[in-house]
């Protein structure tokens, strides 16, 4: 096929983004959806390949995957091997065991399988793990291992069926997409167990059944082009549809984020924005113009390098620092991404690929011992469970980080809700507890409502509450009046004349964008303290604790040359975030005397700094959520401040 610069300039257009985009800036929320893109090209890429050989009869399985090998493995291998003594040196050990558990996965193309059961793209743990970006580049291994037989099998039946076989898999493969994108709103409250709902969106983002018809997209349109005369961007229709193409891609990328259902019907706005640009934007219009452009163009084709550096280069510097990298070093990263791309495409990319250099067999024998070498060394670090000697370890900061060990001890230490209709209203089914009480008889009289940051208060509240019982009843939802899931637990429990005391809290910042339209969190929440305190409850509005940008288990192992605990944060980064809801809490307060708004930011933080221990004991067990050590802490410090909470 013709070499066209403007699918250089295309991949530049989706590389740019995604790496501002981990690197958290703000100016391309929907960052993401370049990977999107580069789906759609390497559809289209290689399905022009495959069909211009199917044509000549010269299509052979071996062939093709020598060239997938040559283009894919020597940058993957060398990024990998130049990540090793960082992880070594920085990577505490459970995420160097899972950085170990990845280099299996990368080296055997399953990587996103491992990403999809460990972690959600979007969660903050994510930003930490230094290969999570080579997902993709398992998607497309996996989908080109199949395609190409498949390709082969069908093609005795003519164009036409292919086509209509590749039509019909692209629609059951969106449609599995978007049911996966939006399974707790189309699943939840029918047969399908919790649990996998909240598995579903993870899945559909991360496999290649949900995502086959991205790369399907791009095959289409290398089949439409492959046709006798058939030249991108000609006639006048084609200038109007090339920049319609570039303006959805563009669209999408500063109006999507992390919220959109993707992959489902959102993602066809940039891969059907990418066919339009791959089937009109030739070199002669003004689409193809822009992306011909020498500096785009440069950048696309160093765009496979760069995609590979910078997740490592950001992961590992956000590992390195004790608090999240500033914007400056973020960018200057960027920068470094783009200048190691270019070394890296220009010293191992395109010797790799020529055949005089590197023959067939020293490949095949190359890429095999690196990828065995790899998996090698990977089960060496599993094995060793990340190697805690590397660290001076600080037992005073032991204690319980996993969730599993939290919901067990509230599920051995205190009591499951009275059987019944407060207790079927309130109870969500799933692996552990999501209603217990303090007190095993009686009556509930205080109610503490909302999510899981509801719930990992309770501990320490129950145990401070003396004779009286308290409850906790959550839901993974906005915990206000207007959301189908707090109505039920308005209506079936706080409305109890038992209860004399409501404690209402959850994650205020990340919530209030899931509040019903027109709504805003100010007005869902005035119009539920009015009901409560109409129905004669003492309200508390409890504040969210400080949410960190690195995981707990950071805090108990001290890098040997620094001595100090990588357990802090800068308090305005608290600041920052309170500033999204906290306004609207203090003007709901400020029309309820009786109401009590109690902020819990002066328990974690300094003047400067915000941490995540006190007096050498951890208070988290991920980076938003208390471990039991931190909810007792929290519960005597509220009950100094409330001692009638006890009476």
């Amino acid at each position: 096929m013709d070499y066209r610069r403007e699918v250089d300039g295309l991949r530049a257009l989706a590389v740019l983004p995604v790496m501002l985009f981990h690197a958290g800036f703000e100016l391309a929320p929907g960052g993401f959806a370049g990977v999107d893109v580069f789906f759609v090209i390497s559809g289209y890429l290689i399905t022009s390949l495959i069909l211009a050989d199917l044509q000549a009869g010269t299509f052979r399985l071996g062939h093709f995957y020598e060239r997938r090998a040559r283009r894919i493995l020597p940058a993957l291998f060398a990024v990998m091997f130049l990540c090793l003594p960082f992880a070594w040196q920085w990577l505490p050990p459970h995420d160097l065991e899972e950085f170990a558990q990845s280099l299996i996965a990368v080296a055997s193309f399953s990587s996103n399988v491992l990403f999809w059961r460990s972690s959600g793209y979007f969660d903050t743990a994510a930003e930490l793990k230094p290969l999570l970006h080579t997902w993709s580049l398992a998607v497309e291994e996996q989908f080109y291992l199949l395609f190409p037989a498949c390709l082969m099998l069908l093609w005795r039946w003519g164009r036409g069926t292919v086509m209509v076989v590749l039509v019909l898999l692209a629609v059951l493969s969106l449609t599995a997409a978007h049911l996966g994108a939006q399974a707790s709103s189309l699943l939840r409250g029918g047969t399908v167990p919790p649990a996998v709902i909240e598995a579903l969106p993870s899945a559909s983002f991360y496999l290649l059944p949900t995502r086959a018809w991205e790369l399907l997209i791009g095959s289409l349109v290398a089949f439409r082009l492959s046709r006798p005369g058939t030249l991108p961007g000609a006639g006048r229709l084609s200038q109007v549809l090339g920049l319609t193409g570039l303006a959805a891609i563009t669209y999408a990328l500063l109006a999507f984020d992390a919220h959109t259902a993707f992959p489902g019907l959102p993602a066809l706005v940039p891969t059907l924005g990418t066919a339009l640009v791959l089937l009109h934007a030739g070199p002669t219009t003004v689409a193809g113009r822009l992306l011909g452009q020498p500096l785009m163009v440069g950048i696309g084709l160093i765009s496979y390098s760069a995609y590979l550096w910078h997740q490592p280069l950001m992961a590992l510097a956000r590992h390195r620092s004790p608090d999240e990298p500033g914007q400056a070093l973020l960018a200057g990263l960027i920068l470094l991404s783009l200048g190691l791309a270019w070394l890296t495409w220009r010293w191992i990319e395109r010797p790799f690929r020529d055949r005089s250099l590197i023959p067939r067999k020293r490949l095949v024998v190359y890429a095999s011992a690196a990828s065995l070498w790899f998996a090698a060394l990977g089960a060496f670090g599993v094995l060793g469970q990340g190697f805690a000697g590397r660290f001076d370890f600080k037992a005073a900061h032991e204690g319980e980080v996993g969730h599993l060990g939290f919901h067990r001890q509230i599920a051995e230490q205190f009591h499951a809700c009275t059987p019944g209709e407060v207790a079927q209203a309130a109870l969500y089914v799933e692996q552990y507890p999501r209603c217990a009480q303090s007190r095993r008889d009686g009556p509930v009289q205080v109610a503490l409502v909302g999510d899981s940051h509801a719930e990992h208060l309770f501990p320490g509240l129950a145990e401070q509450m003396g004779h009286r019982n308290l409850a906790f009843y959550i839901r993974d939802s906005p915990a206000v009046l207007g959301n189908p899931d707090f109505d039920l637990i308005f209506h079936h429990v706080l409305v109890s004349p038992s209860i004399d005391t409501v404690l209402l809290t959850m994650r205020w910042a990340a919530r209030q964008r899931e509040i019903a339209r027109p709504q805003t969190l100010e007005s869902a929440l005035a119009r539920t303290v009015q009901a409560l305190v109409e129905a004669n409850k003492t309200v508390y509005l409890i504040a969210d604790v400080p949410k960190f940008p690195f995981k707990a288990e950071r805090c108990k192992f001290v890098p040997l040359e620094t001595g100090q605990p990588l357990c802090e944060i800068e308090a305005a980064r608290i600041h920052e975030i309170e500033k999204r809801y906290l306004p609207a809490l203090q003007k709901v307060a400020a029309r309820h005397p009786s109401l009590r708004l109690v902020e819990l930011r002066d328990l974690f933080c300094e003047q400067e700094t915000c941490s995540m221990s006190r007096n050498g004991t951890l208070l988290y067990r991920d980076n938003n959520h208390l471990n039991i050590a931190g909810s007792r802490y929290v519960g005597q410090a509220l009950f100094k401040r409330f001692p009638e909470l006890a009476r």
